[in-house]
């Protein structure tokens, strides 16, 4: 991959989030977006929200272009990638997964290649692909552990990306993000599958 620096706007700083995050800052200029103003604060001064002991590592002692912000509106205008890894609360009751904080990310950016990391249903990123119009929707699930995210983020067992078939532009942005993985991780030949969306979920 050329060492372009590609803008990288990450909302939500759960474990997936904030761990994807830290992967992606070794390289590149990564935004973190919360709403709560303390975990802001405690990224930007490095210190970890959540208990995970390499990304408290990480934060401490290494090198990364990372920032954290409450302003999405301004993290997304500029990013060529948007992480989605807001929470999707699952509602046993209703039996569904409350994606409206997915949704709300959605429609505040524009031109970003938005790569959903959150949990949702099968045939959710198809569904919202319609509902939105949005052509920039792309699909990653993880096969993260808690406190041990940023762990399996850097040994990944393997590394998959849901794109629409048949949609060049859009595999072509898949197999980007896909390196930029790649490239913050520590394990080497990891085994990458690219498939339909609805296949990914």
């Amino acid at each position: 991959m050329e060492n372009k620096k590609i803008k990288i706007a990450v909302a939500g700083t759960g474990y997936v989030g904030l761990s994807i995050a830290t992967l992606l800052s070794q390289h590149h200029e990564v935004v973190a977006v919360d709403v709560i103003p303390e975990k802001v604060e405690l990224i930007n001064s490095r210190r970890s929200p959540i208990q995970d002991e390499y990304i408290e590592k990480y934060l401490a002692e290494k090198e990364l272009n990372l920032k954290a912000t409450t302003d999405g509106e301004e993290a997304y205008k500029n990013a060529d990638f948007v992480v989605i890894a807001t929470p999707t609360n699952y509602d046993p009751v209703k039996n569904y997964f409350d994606t409206s904080h997915v949704e709300e990310v959605i429609r505040l950016v524009m031109q970003a290649i938005m790569v959903i990391k959150s949990t949702i249903p099968v045939g959710y990123t198809e569904s919202i692909r319609q509902k939105t119009g949005s052509k920039n929707i792309i699909f990653a699930p993880e096969f993260l552990r808690e406190s041990k995210a940023l762990y399996d983020n850097l040994y990944p067992s393997r590394i998959i990306v849901g794109r629409p078939n048949g949609d060049e532009r859009l595999d072509q942005a898949a197999h980007t993000f896909a390196e930029l993985l790649k490239e913050g991780a520590i394990k080497q030949d990891i085994e990458t599958l690219f498939m339909g969306l609805t296949e990914a979920e």
